[in-house]
């Protein structure tokens, strides 16, 4: 996460998801969208959106020079965002036509406009796409991906909309490969419909303390 704090010269690299309570991120939008590990609570954030979250997406999205994806993310977004009418839709509008990078052992070509494929070593491509760009580039969905880049520090800031459900199981946001970090809450507000809209940024290392009491004390 702290790869920005080395180098000015670095793009932005942040982190978008959805989360329940409990850090699931699994399939948000549609019961179909992962149903990996047998999950079936696919499209959990659908009646939770009122106007405010759809004028925040607007603004984030607005702030946003590139966008970095996985496969999965990837497949599902190009096969949704080119058929929105971009012209009432800011965010159909800067998907559509914004730099789009996509990590993926398995696809040969990307066709979604605008799109390019990374090759090789998906943490070194990411890390050199920072120094390249020099500006802010958003991860939205992809799990997997997400995980490489956590377990090899690149992430620089979180924007984590916090739904108010549990789901018990599904893929969770922060795995075992974390590498741990302070963060700063730079921005919240919250929806009509209880969901937290977070702004993190890296804060350097933990600070860590004790409660227990001290021996001379007793």
């Amino acid at each position: 996460m702290g790869n920005s704090q080395d180098s000015d010269m670095n793009g932005t690299l942040v982190v978008g998801a959805f989360l329940a309570l409990d850090g699931v991120m699994q399939a948000p939008g549609g019961p179909d969208e992962d149903r990996d590990g047998g999950f079936e609570h696919g499209g959990w954030t659908v009646n939770y959106w009122d106007e405010r979250m759809g004028e925040v997406m607007d603004e984030q999205f607005a702030g946003v020079d590139a966008l970095l994806l996985g496969r999965r993310t990837y497949e599902i977004f190009a096969a949704h965002w080119p058929r929105v009418d971009a012209d009432g839709d800011p965010v159909a509008a800067k998907l559509n036509n914004m730099p789009k990078y996509v990590a993926s052992r398995t696809l040969d070509a990307v066709e979604w406009n605008n799109s390019t494929l990374l090759t090789g070593d998906v943490a070194e491509a990411v890390e050199n796409l920072k120094e390249e760009r020099g500006d802010v580039i958003l991860v939205q969905g992809s799990h997997d991906l997400i995980q490489t880049l956590l377990a090899h520090d690149l992430v620089d800031e979180f924007w984590l909309w916090v739904f108010p459900l549990v789901l018990g199981d599904g893929k969770r946001l922060f795995g075992e490969g974390t590498v741990p970090a302070a963060l700063e809450l730079t921005d919240s507000e919250t929806s009509s419909t209880g969901v937290q809209m977070l702004r993190f940024e890296r804060a350097g290392e933990i600070d860590y303390g004790s409660f227990a009491l001290d021996d001379a004390a007793e």
